[in-house]
């Protein structure tokens, strides 16, 4: 019997969190964990696009997620992306993550060439053949991954019994609607743009996972409260305030996710390190982004909660 009210809620994506050399932190990652069961949020998404899961290796993966499951000690549920651009590296971390006890794996498509639908079912059924015991989740971000989650790709997944739901992150909100209506109550789908989060939420998203949600989590809590309410009002007030929280984080030379970590170590006094190359590390004009940005995360709490 499937277990779906366990991925109903707030489930922000958990953040990489390196030492100075630029190494997987674990205590770092402890910190963030338990900063997370502290906010009182449904659980996290380990390994993701928020964590740079594509500048990681394997055993980097591996132990942010050993770290995320002994510090949350079954207080979260967990979400561990395990997609790599190659079946055997996926299929090794769906393994790993099913022996640690994470709820369910998920997976972006292969990314780079364009494979046909069935090569991407292949690719997904393997990797869940890897976690026989682990419910498997569908990440779709067609604006990155270059390939879309269709409605007959979707129908194909869902005779894969250990398939329940969709990370939707496309960026149209009836995608949303479309997956629901075609997969009904026995699948739960996630809202992916935080910028829509209420919109995907009154539209039939279950739940939602976010790469902001860590920055400000009260916030997106808050705003999930009113909708469950029928606040919609006050909910779009909130949603609005998050955007342009978002805007400005967004505004920087430095990644965004750099620019996050930096708002956490004032806000929250997380030491979780900053981007991994490629990605933009801050520049010193990124100062006053940071700090404006956590002012208006302080006003916005003060404001709403």
């Amino acid at each position: 019997m499937r277990n779906l009210e366990k991925y109903k809620g707030v489930i922000p994506a958990f953040y990489a969190c390196y030492d100075k050399e630029g190494n997987i932190n674990p205590q770092g990652v402890r910190a963030l964990t338990e900063y997370f069961v502290e906010k009182g949020v449904k659980g996290v998404y380990v390994n993701g696009s928020s964590g740079e899961c594509i500048y990681q290796s394997v055993e980097d993966k591996k132990i942010v997620l050993e770290n995320v499951m002994e510090a949350a000690k079954g207080r979260l549920t967990v979400i561990a992306h395990v997609a790599c651009n190659n079946t055997k590296d996926s299929m090794e971390l769906a393994k790993h993550a099913q022996a640690v006890g994470a709820d369910a794996i998920a997976a972006i498509p292969p990314i780079y060439f364009r494979l046909p639908e069935y090569a991407i079912a292949k690719y997904w059924n393997d990797i869940s053949l890897a976690a026989p015991d682990t419910d498997f989740v569908i990440y779709n971000i067609p604006q990155l991954a270059g390939v879309a989650l269709t409605m007959n790709l979707f129908a194909e997944m869902r005779k894969n019994p250990n398939v329940i739901g969709v990370k939707n992150s496309s960026m149209p909100v009836q995608d949303i609607q479309m997956f629901k209506a075609a997969a009904g109550e026995d699948y739960v789908i996630f809202n992916g743009p935080d910028e829509q989060f209420i919109s995907g939420r009154i539209i039939g998203a279950e739940g939602a996972i976010g790469g902001t949600y860590g920055a400000m989590p009260e916030l997106f809590l808050k705003m999930d409260e009113h909708v469950k309410a029928g606040e919609l009002e006050q909910a779009r007030k909130i949603q609005y305030a998050v955007n342009e929280v978002i805007y400005k984080m967004c505004s920087g030379h430095g990644n965004m996710y750099g620019v996050i970590k930096a708002i956490l170590k004032i806000n929250e006094g997380l030491e979780l390190g900053g981007v991994r190359e490629p990605l933009p590390s801050l520049i010193e004009s990124d100062g006053a982004i940071v700090e404006e940005a956590a002012k208006m995360i302080r006003e916005a709490k003060e404001a709403y909660l």
